[in-house]
């Protein structure tokens, strides 16, 4: 480990602006881009990580409730209602992941756009001013994607489809496995709560889904495959 020179201050004022002077200087700067790129790469591989994990709790959950719930005809329906609750739960911990994952994303696709691209291809930086977009984003780091965006896209890309899957088995369960002297209405209380109150609590959050899903909004994430139709914005 090598150690400083005894002339080092590191309070002076020199000392504190040293880094201003990568700013001037053409090979001090684009050394300085490579390691921050790196290091913003780093994160975005961390947190892509713990949105995969969310992703995996949720795909192992739905199947053993599935196995579970088909193993034997004595096996209660409510079990799948407490999948789609856990669902709920998986998709709020997964939409939070995603939010802060965009942080770092954006990040890195300000320097894949405005430097990569260019020294492959110089037509000229995407965004003129994206060393003051990134200087700012550094210095007061912001949460770029609205918790709806956030929550609608997990849902379209993976808790949408697990949760019609827990639906359907769910309905099979009411109609094929339930009593016939009850009908699937009386099959679907659950403990003092009348069938009819279940159904109609399952649909309208079903309902719900269905509208974040579908509701058409501009998109604020960054950098991310998407539709031709889609836009990346920098906010």
């Amino acid at each position: 480990m090598t150690t400083p020179p005894e002339d080092f201050d590191p309070e002076s004022p020199a000392e504190r602006e040293v880094a201003g002077e990568a700013a001037t200087d053409r090979s001090d700067f684009l050394s300085l881009m490579g390691h921050a790129y790196r290091g913003e790469l780093g994160r975005t591989t961390a947190w892509r990580t713990r949105i995969d994990r969310t992703t995996n709790w949720a795909v192992v959950l739905t199947a053993t409730l599935l196995t579970w719930a088909f193993s034997g005809d004595s096996r209660p329906h409510y079990v799948l209602l407490v999948g789609m609750g856990m669902m709920v739960v998986f998709l709020g911990i997964e939409a939070r992941r995603y939010r802060i994952y965009d942080v770092w994303r954006s990040r890195v696709r300000l320097f894949e756009e405005n430097v990569f691209a260019n020294a492959l291809d110089p037509e000229g930086a995407e965004q003129p001013n994206w060393r003051e977009l990134l200087s700012e984003d550094l210095r007061e780091p912001t949460i770029k994607t609205p918790t709806r965006e956030a929550i609608a896209r997990r849902l379209r890309r993976v808790y949408a489809p697990l949760l019609s899957v827990l639906l359907a088995a769910w309905v099979i369960r009411l109609t094929v496995f339930g009593d016939p002297s009850k009908g699937p209405v009386g099959t679907a209380a659950v403990g003092g709560v009348p069938g009819t109150a279940v159904l109609v609590i399952v649909g309208l959050f079903y309902v719900g889904v269905v509208v974040l899903v579908l509701w058409p909004a501009s998109r604020q994430a960054k950098g991310e495959f998407g539709e031709e139709s889609d836009t990346d914005t920098w906010r």
